[in-house]
């Protein structure tokens, strides 16, 4: 800072970035300087001790601006935001996103429009919202009770039209949380003893929705030796059903390339790790000879669909014979 009267510095305060704008408050007592990421206050009166440093946006703040109370601090920047501050706790109390990066910010004197220019050429107006007046109407008066209870002990007569009203339905816990995108809690509700036992194909229809998403690998990671028996033993219970089967051996894959590397801590797990493997191999077994069966009979419909062909032509080529031995 120098002396006008003098042409000397006499204050100087290190930024630690190249300067792009500075603000001094009506006061006289603080200074704002920005440069990089940083929005930095100085003491004037203290001979330039550094007050505060913000570092609130993503790249170098280029301008500055005071409202007219001076009770907000509005800074501009590359990263295309503009954060208005408070002066007494110089914590951000509100931000406006814009198209392009900001170059230079002002305010009117009402603070009722913020003027912004941008890298692109654009100049940004906006102007603040005046309060609407609350047209304050007077208040309803509220049904008497005859009201209420009107046609409550009316009786239907036989030419009536009766007329429910249809009953709203709520979404089940599951489906609230796949809609939140809680994929392990929606997980963990259909595990549950009752469900897995009295709707099964709930269980399966999540972990086919899951799949689908993919997020199933998601849902079944992070879980202790509890929960990963808790899914095995539904694995193990549902696995030879034959409207289970895809779904769940996609699903038994999954956790095996998972729980892959801490196989041999839980024996709990390792057992119930080898009952799957056995009812997989099983599984595999009964495919071979359900193939080998239909092999079979391939190989029957095709010899007894050849041998119905050569009767018809033996029984068409003697037809033709003796046709010709009585034209003859």
């Amino acid at each position: 800072m120098f002396d006008a009267r003098t042409n000397k510095s006499v204050l100087f305060v290190e930024h630690g970035h190249p300067v792009e704008s500075v603000l001094l408050f009506p006061s006289g007592g603080l200074l704002v300087s920005t440069g990089g990421r940083y929005v930095k206050v100085w003491d004037m009166l203290k001979g330039g001790q550094l007050l505060v440093s913000l570092k609130n946006h993503h790249k170098t703040v280029t301008c500055l601006c005071l409202s007219s109370s001076g009770q907000r601090l509005l800074s501009g920047s590359l990263d295309r935001k503009v954060k208005v501050y408070s002066t007494t706790s110089y914590k951000v109390v509100h931000s406006f996103d814009y198209a392009a990066s900001i170059l230079s910010l002002a305010l009117s004197h009402e603070d009722e429009t913020i003027v912004v220019g941008m890298t692109n050429g654009i100049l940004s107006v906006k102007h603040r919202k005046s309060e609407a007046k609350k047209d304050y109407l007077p208040r309803r008066r509220r049904p008497a009770y005859r009201t209420f209870i009107k046609g409550k002990n009316y009786m239907k007569q036989r030419d009536d039209i009766l007329i429910n009203r249809p009953g709203k339905k709520h979404l089940e816990l599951y489906d609230r949380d796949l809609k939140n995108f809680r994929i392990s809690k929606a997980l963990d509700r259909v595990l549950e003893p009752d469900c897995t036992i009295k709707t099964p194909e709930i269980t399966v229809s999540i972990i086919k929705e899951l799949n689908r998403r993919g997020v199933l690998a998601n849902a079944l990671a992070g879980r202790d030796e509890k929960e990963i028996s808790r899914v095995l033993n539904f694995l193990i219970r549902n696995l030879s059903q034959p409207r289970f089967a895809p779904v769940l051996i996609n699903a038994a894959e999954i956790i095996i390339d998972i729980y892959l590397p801490v196989i041999g801590q839980s024996p709990v797990v390792d057992k119930k790790f080898l009952v799957l493997q056995g009812l997989v191999e099983k599984e595999i077994d009964y495919q071979r000879e359900l193939l080998e069966t239909l092999g079979m009979m391939d190989m029957l419909f095709a010899t007894m669909t050849r041998k119905e062909s050569t009767s018809v032509f033996k029984h068409t080529a003697d037809g033709f014979l003796e046709n010709k031995q009585i034209e003859s």
